[in-house]
Order: C-alpha cells, then sequence, then structure tokens
C-alpha cells in the first residue's frame, strides 16, 4: 500500500510533466510563454517544512501515546485523520504542481534560447525540488498515522462485556 502512494504520485508527476512540456510548446508557438513564478519554489518549501514540523510534532505525541508515557499528551484520532487527509492532499496537489513545473523547466532548458532563460529554469527546478520535499512530507506524514498492525488475525475481537 506505501509504494502504491509513491507509485501514484509519480505517475500523476510524469504525466503532467509531459503535458506541461506539451503545452508549453504550443503556448510558445503561438505567443510568448508566461514565466514560472519566483514564489513558486518558496511557497512549496513553506508547506514542505509545515508538513514536516506537523508529522515531526505527531510522532512524538504519538510515540508517547502508544508507550503509555504518563503525562503525555495524547492525540485525538480526528486531529491524526485530519493529519492524513492535509498530507494526502498536499502530497497530490505538489504531484502536480512538480509536474507542471518539471515539463515547464525541461521546454525552457531545450529551446533555442535557453540562455536567455536559464533564470525561469532555475526557478523551475527549485519548485520541482521543493514539490518533491511537499510530496515526501505528506507521505511520511500518512506513515506516520497508519494504524498499527494486529499481531494475530485469528484472534477475536472480544467486547469489554464477553472478557472474564
Amino acid at each position: 500500500m506505501k509504494a502504491l502512494r509513491a507509485v501514484v504520485l509519480v505517475a500523476i508527476t510524469l504525466v503532467a510533466g509531459v503535458l506541461s512540456w506539451a503545452g508549453s510548446q504550443l503556448w510558445n508557438s503561438m505567443g510568448s510563454l508566461p514565466g514560472v513564478p519566483t514564489a513558486a519554489p518558496v511557497v512549496l518549501a513553506i508547506i514542505a517544512v509545515v508538513l514536516a514540523a506537523t508529522a515531526i510534532s505527531l510522532r512524538g505525541r504519538l510515540k508517547a501515546q502508544r508507550e503509555r508515557v504518563p503525562g503525555a499528551k495524547g492525540v485525538d484520532p480526528l486531529s491524526a485523520a485530519r493529519a492524513v487527509v492535509l498530507g494526502q492532499a498536499s502530497a497530490l496537489v505538489s504531484a502536480l504542481v512538480t509536474g507542471v513545473y518539471g515539463g515547464m523547466g525541461v521546454f525552457l532548458l531545450s529551446s533555442s534560447d535557453a540562455s536567455a532563460r536559464r533564470g525561469q529554469s532555475l526557478t523551475a527546478l527549485f519548485a520541482v525540488l521543493a514539490g518533491i520535499a511537499v510530496m515526501a512530507a505528506g507521505l511520511w506524514i500518512q506513515y506516520i498515522c497508519r494504524l498499527p498492525e494486529d499481531q494475530d488475525p485469528s484472534t477475536p475481537v472480544h467486547s469489554s462485556a464477553e472478557r472474564p
């Protein structure tokens, strides 16, 4: 299941990258291709830092809760579910954005006036790297908040009323 999430993100990134590259070629043939926003890598890096900080906080609190440390602040299950959804949504959107900036970056590097667009290419590269960091942080949150595996699936689950 873990590998499937990463494969889906890579597939989304690749498809978005190819479509972005083709769209960039078409757009450039009709006029001037808009540049990569300078704020894109900064915003993606901030999102990655926030997700990583959330993951670190949740990891420590969940570990203390599992080890039953006295006085440890537990994690509300609804908060953990929200963190998982935030991580999943961030990773999916980041895969799309990373593909778009990656496709634009490849087009900019392969265009005839690549030296004139070197700054845009670097911005696209930094956006791709920051997008990968967002995907990694989103996957990490999902990994941290996973439910523990049952030790013996053949053992029936008893309610508190049935226990001796």
